[in-house]
């Protein structure tokens, strides 16, 4: 069985739908069962390296605070970067964005710190900006079944 490891800060009711969509996606019993174990972590308890070095994959869900990610998705990666390098080159992964208005200086960190690990992107970034819809939770549920589904693949 494949391990996704999902990381998130979540403290919005927003980012707390998206993060249950995706969730809901990516551990659909329908598609997935018996084949991914779905990790969920809140981003300020993900500082051990051994979280993600046990894990084939990876999803991380962010609100956009000022423009950037939040801290305490930072704070999960200034955690364990140094001891994840070059031991979790290629494996799978994407993220998932939330703000207001913009969310470019977030995707911009994202994609810096996932490039720097040498992580493999399977899906294209999920950004949501502003209310979201029933589309947007569908589609982010959607998305999260993708990512599990290259772990598979």
């Amino acid at each position: 069985m494949k391990q996704l490891l999902v990381i998130t800060h979540a403290p919005t009711p927003a980012t707390a739908a998206l993060r249950d969509a995706v969730l809901a996606g990516a551990s659909d019993p329908e598609f997935f069962a018996d084949e991914v174990d779905v990790h969920a972590v809140a981003a300020l308890e993900a500082t051990d390296p051994q979280l993600y070095l046990d894990a084939d994959g990876y999803l991380f869900g962010t609100p956009v605070n000022f423009g950037y990610i939040s801290g305490a998705l930072k704070h999960s990666f200034d955690s364990t970067y140094d001891d994840l390098l070059e031991e979790v080159a290629r494996r799978p992964f994407s993220y998932w964005v939330h703000g207001r208005s913009d969310a470019t200086g977030a995707r911009r960190a994202l994609d810096a710190i996932t490039t720097g690990l040498d992580l493999r992107l399977v899906a294209e970034p999920y950004e949501r900006l502003g209310e979201l819809s029933d589309v947007d939770l569908a589609e982010a549920r959607e998305f999260g079944a993708t990512v599990a589904a290259n772990l598979i693949a």
